[in-house]
């Protein structure tokens, strides 16, 4: 097979840059968290209810949808709409490092392994997928963690139903200069980093490992042809397995994220013997429905998406080099 022919049959995501991987990893992300942030303001307030909503311990959410019904009845669209604006941020740090850099980082580490002129685009190692997935995770979680710091407290916070520690911010802005001033600077944005570490490792780790293998079975198979119908059977098969694997991580994340210094939980490891030990093991499942009914669609959209950016930024580049 010529050279030509190989460059053709390679997917867009295996043509495009590690800076266009980037660009078009955070268009998709951005697209997604757009239909998807009112689940997450759902799924946070979820994630609070336990011990931390006082003695009572009263269950002011029972589930997603009567959630979605209670926020919008007392605090409008913009409610189920808070911290949007950081969303979009944090996501285009995160799931452009996740996503842009998922494809490269699998690259150098399958042509470590290929032999006999094998294509390392094509090899698809299990264990190489999840440390791909991870490695390009941990490296989203950590440049917006910051964002997803603020973005939780932005969310969490309530003048109607009050659980877990309110904060209020007039804005991201606003709230990152809060937390630099009160919390110890820059040590203060990236607290609870380690915990963001954990979930975001956990998800990545499965998430376009999960992609990636459905899709080729389902082509492999015969089931299948590439196209969107394929793009969104894969992408629900990935959002489960991202939800199941990550929900106690998140739960853990939300907690440690929305008390202002060390006042409760030390630490993400401290913060779930503290949770099992009041609430049971099944604690960090909390929020599972609104997790599974956010991540869900949220992976279907951006991978979907991910895909059609893809091509449009391949096309660019193409231009550009032309």
């Amino acid at each position: 097979m010529s050279k030509n022919e190989t460059e053709h049959k390679k997917s867009a995501a295996q043509k495009v840059s590690t800076t266009g991987s980037f660009i078009a990893g955070a268009a998709a992300a951005c697209i997604a968290v757009t239909v998807t942030n009112p689940i997450e303001v759902v799924k946070t307030r979820m994630q609070l209810q336990g011990e931390l909503s006082g003695k009572t311990g009263k269950k002011a959410y029972k589930n997603p949808f009567q959630a979605l019904k209670v926020i919008f009845h007392n605090e409008g669209i913009k409610g189920l709409q808070k911290g949007l604006n950081c969303a979009y941020i944090y996501q285009i740090g995160l799931n452009g490092c996740r996503l842009g850099f998922y494809e490269p980082v699998r690259f150098q580490l399958n042509r470590l392994i290929a032999s006999n002129g094998q294509d390392p685009h094509k090899i698809q190692n299990p264990v190489i997928n999840v440390v791909s997935g991870a490695a390009s995770g941990i490296i989203g979680a950590i440049v917006g963690s910051p964002l997803y710091l603020v973005k939780t407290r932005m969310q969490s916070y309530s003048s109607h139903i009050q659980i877990g520690q309110q904060t209020h911010y007039k804005s991201f802005i606003d709230g990152l200069s809060q937390i630099y001033k009160k919390e110890g600077g820059i040590l203060g944005l990236f607290k609870g980093v380690d915990a963001a570490i954990l979930r975001t490792g956990a998800g990545s780790a499965v998430q376009l490992p999960i992609y990636n293998t459905s899709k080729s079975f389902l082509i492999n198979s015969g089931f299948m042809k590439e196209g969107t119908a394929l793009h969104l059977t894969a992408s629900l098969f990935s959002g489960i397995g991202v939800g199941i694997v990550m929900n106690p991580w998140d739960v853990i994340l939300t907690r440690v994220y929305n008390q202002q210094g060390h006042s409760y939980y030390t630490g993400p490891i401290d913060c779930m013997k503290k949770t099992i030990k009041s609430e049971g093991v099944m604690a960090l499942y909390k929020g599972f429905g609104a997790q599974i009914f956010r991540v869900a669609p949220h992976t279907i959209l951006c991978l979907t998406f991910m895909e059609q950016t893809m091509k449009i930024v391949v096309a660019v580049e193409n231009k550009l080099k032309a």
